[in-house]
C-alpha cells in the first residue's frame, strides 16, 4: 500500500499541514490543495489514489467540487466538516463522498479510514460481486437498464450515484432475498464491512429512496424488514 498519492484539500494551512505530516509518516505521497480550482488541476495531473476534502472551501462548496471530481475520478473521497447534522452527511455522501468525518477529528482515526478505503479500492479492482448484464428491468413506474445505468421513474430520468445504482441493482437481481446492511456494504463496496459502515448503507438507502420512491416514507420498491435489513418488493409485476 505504500506510495499511494493522497490529495488533501483544505484551505486551513494548519490542518492541511497536520494531515500532511501523518500521511508522510505512513509512507504515502501527500498532495496539498487549498481551493477547488487547485484541487481539480492536481487531480487531472496527478490522479491521486484518495482525496481528503474539506466541505467548506473559499471558492466552491466541497459537495459541488465532489460532483465535479466524480466526472474525472473514482478515487475514494473522505469529507471533513464542522457540520455534524445528519442531512449534511446525506448531502455529502449523495454528492459522491465515500466517508464523512467531523472536525475536530483524531488524525489517527483519519489515517485508519484512509488505509481502509485504499484497501477497499484495491480489492474492488479485482472482485465483482455480480456481473453486469445488458438487461432492462421494468416495474410499475420504474425502469432500470443494467448496462447503461439509466434509471427512469414515471418516465423521467433519475441520476443515481455509482453506489446508489449498485445497491439498487443488488436488490433487483435478488428480489426475494433480504440483505443486512453489512451484506449490502460488502456487495456495493466490494470489501468487508467495518464498524460504522452500516450507517453509511442506511444513508445511501435513504437517498436512493428519495430518488426512486414517490413517497420515501412509505416505499414501494426498497422495503425495510424490521430487525433484519432491506429487500426489493418482489411482489411488483415486471412489465
Amino acid at each position: 500500500m505504500p506510495n499511494e498519492k493522497i490529495l488533501i484539500v483544505d484551505d486551513e494551512k494548519e490542518i492541511n499541514d497536520l494531515i500532511r505530516s501523518y500521511v508522510i509518516k505512513e509512507g504515502f505521497i501527500p498532495l496539498s490543495a487549498y481551493n477547488g480550482k487547485n484541487a481539480l488541476a492536481i487531480i487531472n495531473e496527478e490522479n491521486p489514489d484518495l482525496i481528503i476534502l474539506d466541505i467548506m472551501l473559499p471558492d466552491i462548496e466541497g459537495t459541488n467540487l465532489s460532483l465535479q471530481i466524480r466526472g474525472i475520478s473514482n478515487s475514494p473521497i473522505i469529507f471533513l466538516s464542522c457540520k455534524a447534522e445528519e442531512m449534511d452527511k446525506i448531502i455529502a455522501l449523495s454528492a459522491g463522498g465515500d466517508d464523512y468525518m467531523t472536525k475536530p477529528f483524531l488524525p489517527g482515526e483519519l489515517i485508519a479510514r484512509v488505509k481502509a478505503h485504499l484497501r477497499r479500492q484495491q480489492a474492488g479492482n479485482y472482485n465483482k460481486p455480480y456481473e453486469d448484464v445488458s438487461e432492462t428491468y421494468r416495474f410499475p413506474g420504474l425502469t432500470v437498464n443494467m448496462q447503461t445505468h439509466e434509471v427512469n421513474v414515471d418516465l423521467k430520468a433519475v441520476n443515481l450515484t455509482a453506489k446508489e445504482f449498485d445497491i439498487l441493482k443488488l436488490f433487483i437481481k435478488n428480489p426475494k432475498q433480504i440483505f443486512t446492511t453489512d451484506q449490502i456494504y460488502e456487495c456495493a463496496w466490494k470489501t468487508n464491512s467495518l464498524d460504522g459502515d452500516s450507517r453509511t448503507v442506511m444513508v445511501y438507502i435513504s437517498t436512493l429512496r428519495k430518488k426512486i420512491e414517490t413517497n420515501p416514507d412509505n416505499p414501494k420498491y426498497v422495503l425495510s424488514v424490521r430487525g433484519v435489513g432491506y429487500k426489493f418488493n418482489h411482489n411488483l409485476n415486471i412489465l
